[in-house]
């Protein structure tokens, strides 16, 4: 990983920026694990449901992950950090 070679500097409006994507990180993640706990307490009451809840449930890793990969390539943007 490649890291600045300076100090970085971020304007006020880019930490208010990089914070509201965090904001926003936080409440996506917060909605999916919810999404996922909901589902398995539906599936505990009636598990005649698991074909129509298991492939949202699937989904939700590969979104969480799009998540935390969108706010981290934002974030390496915003703080000058390279991939190698």
């Amino acid at each position: 990983m490649g890291l600045p070679n300076q100090p970085v500097t971020l304007t006020p409006d880019q930490v208010a920026e990089l914070n509201q994507k965090l904001a926003d990180l936080r409440h996506n993640l917060n909605n999916h694990l919810a999404m996922i706990s909901a589902a398995g307490e539906i599936l505990q009451m009636r598990p005649d449901a698991v074909p129509r809840v298991l492939p949202s449930l699937l989904e939700r890793p590969g979104q969480i992950t799009g998540e935390v990969r969108r706010f981290s390539a934002e974030f390496e943007k915003a703080l000058g950090i390279t991939r190698d």
